[in-house]
């Protein structure tokens, strides 16, 4: 889950180069989270928000500024630079999707970010969502069973590659994995996770039910139900 603030166009000036520049927003941003949610586990500093965990759910609260032109603008401080980007026409460019796939891509993005849970939030909540939409277009999902295998296959290429914002802005939406080691750590749990829904659906044509939701198990943890 993420959550837009606009702010007034006077941190943008006072952060734009200067005071720590995109991180020095961000930290001014937890210091001002942490005084309001003082018992909550974690608040942290990522990319391009600050990450707040709270005992069962994750929220990622980005900060913003009206962009001239439309959308706006948000800070990245791994590039100390500003992104284009527009919510609204991300819910119009999901919503059609969610169409074009009969309703079954908003379940299978919430399963994926179970998945994300399980290996400790290593993907950021929207660029999880925009390699899903990548992954998935124009491809039919049939079940949830090959539609997540099948994202993970392919997301073993694209957690690789540039992922950007499909409401047309430039800018990777992945930036934030900057490092040869941080990506690859990423393809390496998608390769699990890869291999795990392969045996899944194995166990499952073999009719070795308890097998195969074990294994599913082993992918989305306890959302997953027990067998019997």
């Amino acid at each position: 889950m993420w959550i837009f603030i606009i702010l007034d166009n006077e941190y943008f000036y006072h952060y734009d180069g200067k005071n720590g520049g995109q991180a020095g927003l961000l930290d001014l941003l937890k210091r001002a989270l942490k005084k309001t949610y003082t018992k909550t586990p974690d608040i942290s500093r990522n990319g391009q928000a600050v990450t707040i965990t709270f005992t069962d759910f994750i929220v990622d609260v980005v900060p913003a500024f009206d962009r001239k032109g439309g959308g706006y603008l948000i800070p990245n401080s791994i590039s100390q630079s500003w992104l284009s980007t527009d919510p609204k026409k991300h819910i119009e460019i999901w919503t059609a999707e969610n169409q074009a796939h009969n309703g079954d891509l908003v379940p299978l993005i919430k399963m994926m970010k179970r998945w994300n849970k399980m290996i400790n939030n290593y993907f950021m909540s929207f660029h999880l969502e925009v390699m899903i939409l990548q992954t998935l277009y124009q491809v039919k999902i049939t079940d949830y069973a090959s539609g997540v295998r099948y994202f993970f296959d392919k997301a073993r290429y694209y957690g690789t590659k540039q992922n950007p914002d499909p409401a047309g802005y430039k800018g990777d939406v992945g930036a934030y994995l900057n490092t040869q080691q941080k990506i690859a750590n990423a393809v390496s749990r998608i390769e699990t996770a890869y291999k795990r829904a392969l045996k899944a659906e194995d166990y499952a044509v073999r009719y070795q039910n308890e097998n195969a939701i074990d294994m599913w198990r082993q992918v989305f943890g306890n959302y997953f139900p027990s067998y019997g």
